[in-house]
Formats: structure tokens, C-alpha cells, sequence
């Protein structure tokens, strides 16, 4: 018996290391969504033509949340969900009244009365057929009746229908988009999310804190040492080489207190891999393959200043 356990035990490990190894990552990328969005921190981002999904709002912040039920609580935009689904033939009235006439008549046929036939004047079996039959029949004709109420299209509420973000080459058009504190967006401003995206991603991958200090936030600089202390305390080095914007689209770009916040889908490729610090061999990731990344970069400045002034502010998973 003990040895039937110890097998089932070294068993049920070996699945379990399979498991582990076969569902781990393909690359070593940071992952997360952490950083502020001010006042839109616990809200999702509108959604766009390259992340047209539900993102979910910031996960990791130091934002405070704003009290339950005020108007910044609620999500900017909310997913599309499936309408709930019509009861079905044997629910509510209708299953009701057939699930009562079938219940009624079988009682009372086993107590001599049925529907009226058959009771003790020696129906019999026959009887029982004829009220089987017309059950039969108005359950057919009550189908036939609402099956047309039931396959009637409902009509769906889709919140991304009503705006539709421009691409971000015309991201100047933003401004005139959505109305009430929205900012125009312009090619210096373009140049610098492509420019800071590409220097936090050499930034990281150097451990150069000094850099990250300069183009993040110190909020986001927390979130940034906390995962390079991360990999240093288990011995390795998170490498990221050949980034390059692929593609890019405006989100939001909003004024609040004095500062202007700007949140960018992002699409780009890089070669990102994990090494071991003291040899350098690579334990995660492919130094010859590049790998996709569509996040949403949010960046923010003091209202009024010039492109070159952004920080980045949050990093979102699409």
C-alpha cells in the first residue's frame, strides 16, 4: 500500500513538472500593468483600432481610489457584455402553465379524475394516451408561438461605436474627437513616446536606474527597481535589444490639474531575453527572435510644456 502512494506521489510531481514546463513563457517580458493615469487610473482606457478590447484599468498604483460611487469610479469604458438570455420554453408563464397542465392531469389520473376522461368509468390505458396527446399538442402549439418572440434579435448596446480613435500619424485630430478636457496631440509628442519607449527598454535592460529616474515617473521607477532587484536577488539579467516601434494610436489625451496625460497603444517588437548573471547564458527567451507587444504607454508633463518634457507614467497589458 505505501508503495502504491509513493508511486502515486512521484507521479502526480512528474505531471506537475511537465505542467510547468510546457505552460512557461516563451520570452522573459516585464509584465504587469502598474503606474498612475491620474484621475482615469481606475478607469479602462477607451479602446482603439490596435487594442479594440476591454483593457483592464491600472492594477499596481499609488493613486488613491476614488470613493465608491463617484463619477470617477466608474470605468470609461465598460466591456460589451452578451444580453442576458431569454428564458427559455419551460421557464417563467409558459413553463409554469404546461409544467401545472402535466402535473395536474397525471395526479389526478392516479387519483381517478384525469382531465375528465377516463376516471373510473374504464378508460383505461386509452385515456391515458388521449391525455398524453393533447398535452403533446399544446406543448407543440405553445413552441410554435414563441419560438418566434425567442429567435427575435436583441438589440446590443456597444460603447466603442460611438467614438473611434484616430491613428496615431493623425493623432493631431484627437482634440476635435472627444470633447471636454481633451488635448491635441502633436508630431514632437509622437517623436517623444516613440523616443522614451525606446530608451526605458535600453534603460531597463542596462540597470541604468540614473536614466529611469529621468524619463519615468517615480512612481513608475519604483515598479521598475522592485523587478531589477527582483531578477538580481535570483540571479539574472533581463536583456532587451532591437526594440522598435511598429505601430502606435492615441487612446486618451486629457488635461487634469495642471498636467497634461497622454495614453498611447503601442505595438512593437523587440529581442527579449533572460540571462544568467554570472555566465550569461540565456534561460528564457529567443536571442534570435523578435516578439510582438501591443501595451498601453501612459505619458504625462506639466501642462503648457513641450513635447521633450513627457515622463512615462503607466504601463498597461493590452
Amino acid at each position: 500500500m505505501a508503495d502504491r502512494r509513493r508511486l502515486l506521489a512521484r507521479t502526480i510531481l512528474a505531471i506537475a513538472g511537465v505542467i510547468a514546463i510546457v505552460g512557461a513563457p516563451a520570452d522573459a517580458r516585464r509584465g504587469g500593468s502598474f503606474g498612475s493615469r491620474g484621475a482615469r487610473t481606475y478607469s479602462a482606457p477607451s479602446p482603439t483600432r490596435l487594442s479594440p478590447g476591454y483593457v483592464p484599468p491600472v492594477s499596481r498604483s499609488m493613486t488613491e481610489r476614488p470613493a465608491y460611487g463617484s463619477s470617477q469610479y466608474a470605468p470609461s469604458y465598460r466591456p460589451s457584455f452578451a444580453p442576458q438570455r431569454r428564458p427559455g420554453l419551460f421557464g417563467g408563464f409558459g413553463g409554469g402553465l404546461l409544467t401545472g397542465l402535466l402535473a395536474g392531469g397525471l395526479i389526478g389520473h392516479f387519483f381517478g379524475h384525469g382531465y375528465g376522461w377516463g376516471g373510473n368509468t374504464g378508460g383505461g390505458l386509452l385515456a391515458i394516451l388521449f391525455q398524453l396527446a393533447l398535452i403533446g399538442g399544446g406543448i407543440w402549439l405553445v413552441m410554435r408561438l414563441f419560438r418566434s418572440r425567442s429567435d427575435a434579435p436583441t438589440a446590443q448596446y456597444d460603447p466603442r461605436a460611438s467614438y473611434q480613435p484616430s491613428s496615431f500619424a493623425d493623432a493631431s485630430d484627437y482634440a476635435s474627437a472627444r470633447p471636454g478636457g481633451e488635448i491635441a496631440i502633436s508630431a514632437a509628442d509622437r517623436e517623444a513616446f516613440e523616443r522614451l519607449l525606446l530608451q526605458l527598454q535600453d534603460a531597463f535592460s542596462k540597470e541604468d536606474y540614473g536614466r529611469l529616474r529621468e524619463i519615468a515617473t517615480p512612481e513608475v521607477m519604483s515598479y521598475l527597481a522592485e523587478e531589477l532587484s527582483d531578477n538580481a536577488t535570483h540571479g539574472r539579467r533581463n536583456d532587451v535589444s532591437a526594440t522598435r516601434l511598429l505601430d502606435g494610436e492615441v487612446s486618451e489625451a486629457w488635461n487634469e490639474d495642471s498636467k497634461d496625460y497622454a495614453t498611447i497603444v503601442m505595438r512593437y517588437e523587440s529581442v527579449d531575453v533572460m540571462r544568467d548573471r554570472s555566465t550569461g547564458a540565456i534561460v528564457a527567451g529567443e536571442i534570435h527572435r523578435p516578439t510582438e507587444t501591443t501595451e498601453l504607454w501612459t505619458f504625462v508633463r506639466q501642462a503648457g510644456s513641450w513635447g521633450s518634457n513627457w515622463k512615462v507614467s503607466a504601463i498597461q497589458e493590452s
